[in-house]
């Protein structure tokens, strides 16, 4: 059986909306996962919690430190969130001074780069991200 065109161009619109407003869902969490990650004030531990596992494992090796010991020294800033764009389990959020990028976990939203800047053409650059 074929459905009518006009009922399947309404499925897709209704679709769109629906996944629309599940991104729309997420942007709280991914915003405070990001701006809670960027504050040097917060509790060094937690905010290397933040990190996903692979991405933690790598900026500990290469910082040849703990975690919470080498974020403290990260020129990370709670700067204003410019914008948050959300598709299916990835993020960004664009602060006034850094770009971060996330992943949907299943212990909820984790930073998979952080201190990012954009290069033109070429991908981020960032200072924090996994292997």
């Amino acid at each position: 059986m074929q459905l009518p065109r006009r009922f399947g161009a309404a499925l897709v619109v209704a679709a769109a909306a629906t996944l629309a407003g599940c991104a729309g869902a997420e942007e709280p969490a991914v915003e405070r996962v990001a701006t809670a990650f960027e504050d040097p004030t917060g509790d060094p531990e937690a905010r290397c919690d933040l990190l996903a596992p692979a991405v933690r494992a790598a900026f500990e090796s290469e910082e040849s430190a703990r975690c919470s010991e080498a974020i403290q020294d990260l020129a990370t800033e709670v700067g204003r969130v410019e914008s948050v764009a959300i598709w299916g389990g990835e993020a960004q959020v664009r602060l006034d001074g850094d770009t971060v990028f996330l992943t949907r976990t299943g212990d909820g939203w984790r930073i998979t780069a952080a201190l990012c800047t954009p290069r033109h053409e070429a991908p981020y650059d960032c200072e924090v991200e996994g292997p």
